[in-house]
C-alpha cells in the first residue's frame, strides 16, 4: 500500500461508539472464529468501514485474532480437548506458509487486495460447503493417533502450510480449510477446532510480527477489538465442549450457508 495511505490509516480518529463496535464485533467474530470459522469476514468489513485502508485492517485484524487464540487455545488445553502433538503436523508447517502468505499481503495494493479477497471469499465459502456437506463424523475424541490413521502426515502437513499461505495473507474463512483438513485427518469437530485454534496461533504471532514491521497495523482498535475476540473465544470454547460434534457439524454448516448468501448478496 502507499505511504499517503498509511499516515491517513494513522491519523484515524475514532469515536467512543466506534470503540464499542469494534468490542462487540470482536466478541461476535469470537464466538465464530472458534466454534466454526468465518469471523474476519465480519471483522474485516467493519474495520474498513471505520476507515481504514484493506491491508491495515487486514493487519490490524491479526491482533484480535492472536489474543482469541490465545484463549481458546488455553481454554481447549484445559478441557483436554488439544493434543499438542498437533504443533510438529499442523502449527510448524502453517507457520512457514503463513509468512509466504504475508509477505505476499504486505506487497500487494490495496484495490487488488480487494479484488483478491472478494474472489477468495467466494471461493473458500463455495468449496468448504461442498466439502462440509461431504465430511464424516470423524473419529471418538480419545483418539490419539487419528491423524496418521485417516491421512498420512506428510499430506497434513502440506495441506497445513497450505493453510498457513491462506491465512497469512487473508485469514478470513481459513478456520473453514482448517476443519476441512482435521476432518480429512479424522478428528471430530471438536479436537479439530482445538488444532485450529493452536495453529492459527502460531501462525498469527509470525503474521502478526511481519504486518507490525510494515507498519500496517492500528493498535489501539486492534486491542480493544481482541477484547471483545477473547470473551468470544472463551464462550466459543465452553460450546464447543459442552455441545460436541454432532452440534457443531450442523453450527459449521449453517455458518457456512449465511456466508455464502452474504456473499453472493454483496455482489449483486
Amino acid at each position: 500500500m502507499s505511504s499517503s495511505s498509511v499516515s491517513e490509516a494513522a491519523g484515524l480518529a475514532l469515536e467512543p461508539l466506534h470503540y464499542i463496535l469494534l468490542m462487540v464485533v470482536g466478541l461476535v467474530s469470537g464466538v465464530i472464529n472458534t466454534i466454526a470459522g468465518g469471523g474476519s469476514f465480519l471483522s474485516l468489513p467493519v474495520l474498513i468501514f471505520l476507515g481504514m485502508p484493506p491491508v491495515v485492517a487486514n493487519g490490524t485484524n491479526r491482533v484480535a485474532i492472536l489474543l482469541q487464540c490465545i484463549a481458546a487455545t488455553v481454554g481447549f488445553r484445559r478441557h483436554g480437548a488439544l493434543d499438542l502433538r498437533a504443533l510438529t503436523w499442523a502449527a510448524v508447517p502453517a507457520t512457514l506458509g503463513a509468512v509466504l502468505g504475508t509477505l505476499a499481503a504486505l506487497w500487494i495494493s490495496d484495490g487488488a487486495f480487494q479484488r483478491v479477497l472478494a474472489v477468495l471469499m467466494v471461493v473458500v465459502t463455495l468449496w468448504t460447503l461442498w466439502s462440509g456437506d461431504r465430511a464424516g463424523g470423524g473419529e471418538e475424541p480419545g483418539s490419539e493417533a487419528a491423524p496418521r490413521r485417516a491421512l498420512h502426515v506428510g499430506w497434513l502437513a502440506a495441506g497445513f502450510f497450505v493453510v498457513g499461505v491462506y491465512g497469512g495473507f487473508v485469514q478470513a474463512g481459513v478456520g473453514f480449510l482448517v476443519l476441512a483438513v482435521t476432518t480429512l485427518a479424522g478428528l471430530d469437530l471438536v479436537r479439530g477446532n482445538a488444532v485450529k485454534m493452536l495453529a492459527v496461533l502460531c501462525f498469527t504471532v509470525v503474521s502478526l510480527a511481519l504486518f507490525a514491521w510494515g507498519g500496517k497495523i492500528l493498535w489501539a482498535p486492534g486491542l480493544v477489538h481482541g477484547i471483545g475476540s477473547v470473551a468470544g473465544a472463551l464462550i466459543g470454547v465452553r460450546l464447543t465442549v459442552l455441545k460436541g460434534h454432532a452440534w457443531l457439524q450442523r453450527v459449521v454448516t449453517v455458518t457456512i450457508v449465511v456466508f455464502a448468501v452474504k456473499l453472493f448478496w454483496d455482489a449483486l
